[in-house]
């Protein structure tokens, strides 16, 4: 599995509230969630990181698009 590195964030509680709701919905943890909002935007806006050997596979890279 990939290195992951953790990181503190600050959300007031309502933004929380709101996110914790959401990934409930879409039966995710609030991490969960919270990664997946953010790789979504990142492929969105066209910055997707190129994927290094022993990531998941399935993956799609800016080249392939």
């Amino acid at each position: 599995m990939a290195e992951r590195r953790p990181f503190l964030l600050r959300l007031d509680p309502e933004t929380f509230a709101a996110l914790q709701a959401w990934a409930a919905d879409d039966l995710r943890s609030v991490n969960g969630q919270v990664e997946f909002l953010l790789r979504r935007a990142l492929r969105e806006a066209g910055r997707e990181p190129v994927p290094r050997a022993g990531r998941r596979p399935g993956r799609s890279s800016p080249s392939s698009r």
